[in-house]
């Protein structure tokens, strides 16, 4: 793929700079023999194109899914899991996967810079309110992984929502949004099942057809792979937005079926 390509090519994560630059670089060095080309350091990459923001994707999603699974004191089975079937829908060769580790163990770190290194994804993401949507979503994601969400979780993914530039109320829509989503994908009551597509959705069960349908197709659009892929989204996780608009047209098909 093009970004892996130039950075695997050599630049390491010096072409980014910050601390997205510093976190990808320290994950990086471990896998080279010879020190970062740090020639034309700062516009290997160009700001805005689409192989710099698909590096920061890949760099802020799998530290931060670190930060958050060991926000708690300790990290889980059911988190590491969680990036681990994340690492496999991407299907990342054998050195993009143990850079994603090593990106995770990161973020893990006493000291992380999460709100220095938010800050800086939010401006190369350059106002892509769904590509930054989809990070948000992986992120909640890793929360809800242990099937818990405590008060310090909670209070994390607000200042993480709140540095990208989501208000309060749009986090809790999400987070009632993600957490249809498992259950739904879980489920073997039609009832309950039932209830999850409301929510994956993110209507109320009273919502009348019209309602629903915008909705859908809202949910659709913001999370069409090839759109995603378009504003940033590295192309690996393709698989990771193909299957979220999976389940979004699974859950209006049930709704309508049951209507």
């Amino acid at each position: 793929m093009s970004w892996w390509g130039k950075v695997a090519g050599g630049a390491f994560g010096f072409m980014l700079g910050g601390p997205l630059g510093a976190l990808l670089g320290a994950a990086l060095g471990n896998y080279f023999d010879t020190g970062p080309d740090t020639a034309g350091s700062g516009d290997f990459l160009g700001r805005g194109s689409t192989e710099r923001i698909q590096t920061a994707f890949f760099t802020a999603t799998f530290s931060v899914m670190g930060y958050i699974a060991k926000s708690d004191g300790h990290v889980s089975r059911s988190e590491i899991e969680l990036a681990e079937r994340v690492m496999r829908q991407m299907r990342l060769s054998p050195r993009q996967r143990q850079v994603a580790v090593d990106l995770f163990n990161e973020g893990k770190q006493d000291g992380f810079p999460v709100l220095q290194m938010l800050d800086q994804f939010r401006r190369e993401a350059a106002r892509r309110s769904t590509l930054l949507q989809m990070f948000l979503e992986i992120i909640v994601a890793t929360a809800f992984a242990d099937g818990e969400l405590d008060a310090r979780e909670r209070n994390l993914l607000q200042t993480i929502a709140s540095q990208l530039g989501f208000a309060p109320r749009q986090l809790d829509h999400l987070l009632e949004r993600i957490s249809g989503q498992a259950r739904f994908a879980r489920t073997e009551s039609s009832e309950e099942q039932l209830r999850a597509a409301y929510k994956l959705l993110g209507v109320s069960e009273k919502v009348s057809d019209a309602e629903l349908k915008k909705a859908y197709r809202r949910q659709m659009n913001q999370h069409h792979p090839d759109k995603l892929v378009a504003k940033g989204l590295p192309d690996e996780m393709m698989d990771i937005a193909t299957r979220k608009a999976q389940e979004i047209k699974a859950a209006y098909e049930l709704i309508k079926s049951k209507r």
